[in-house]
């Protein structure tokens, strides 16, 4: 049976804030895994997002018996040959790598490079529902990567990602703003009419 709840299968806290604003509208109840006490962590280890975002949403699923929505995004640079990608959230030699480490080895690795430093974050959005089929969405954000850090709203690389129309980096951005711009929020439109066909459904 369908239950009007959905899981945001995600334990990464700015995540489950963009997103809860995100599907405010969709006419679901929003649950997070901490609010139903639910502790899981699901290997990241598929060889595209769709895959990893589907491996997530289904084990959420299967746990919780909730509809789940989880989603896999990167940073491709594209001076780095379209790297970190996949590997974004681990792009670092040492384990326990924090998000300012991260962001500073990105920018001494393009600092030979000729700018601008044109990127996109990519994101992708699977929806599962317990025993049945996962659907998956995409969306995108191009900008370029700057060597100074900008703003402190945001996680990640938000704050050296640069929308040039806007002069702006991602962490600048008010809530409203990345809400209707970040790459997140642009697959999450194209996920809403899933969720509203289910929701009818």
């Amino acid at each position: 049976m369908i239950t009007n709840k959905l899981l945001i299968a995600t334990n990464n806290k700015g995540k489950v804030k963009e997103l809860q604003d995100l599907l405010k509208d969709t006419g679901f109840e929003l649950v997070t895994p901490a609010e139903i006490n639910l502790n899981l962590e699901v290997e990241e280890d598929g060889a595209t997002y769709s895959e990893n975002a589907a491996k997530k949403a289904i084990a959420f699923a299967q746990a919780s018996g909730l509809i789940s929505l989880a989603d896999d995004s990167g940073l491709e640079v594209d001076a780095l040959d379209g790297a970190p990608g996949l590997y974004s959230a681990r792009y670092h030699p040492k384990p326990g790598a924090s998000d300012a480490d991260r962001r500073a080895y990105m920018v001494e690795n393009l600092k030979d490079k000729p700018r601008p430093w044109t990127a996109h974050f990519h994101a992708t959005i699977a929806i599962a529902i317990p025993e049945e089929d996962v659907q998956i969405v995409d969306g995108n954000c191009y900008g370029e990567i700057i060597p100074e850090e900008r703003g402190t709203g945001g996680f990640g690389y938000d704050p050296i990602f640069l929308l040039p129309e806007l002069n702006k980096t991602m962490a600048e951005l008010e809530m409203d703003e990345k809400n209707r711009l970040s790459h997140r929020a642009k697959a999450v439109m194209n996920a809403i009419p899933i969720l509203k066909k289910i929701s009818i459904g």
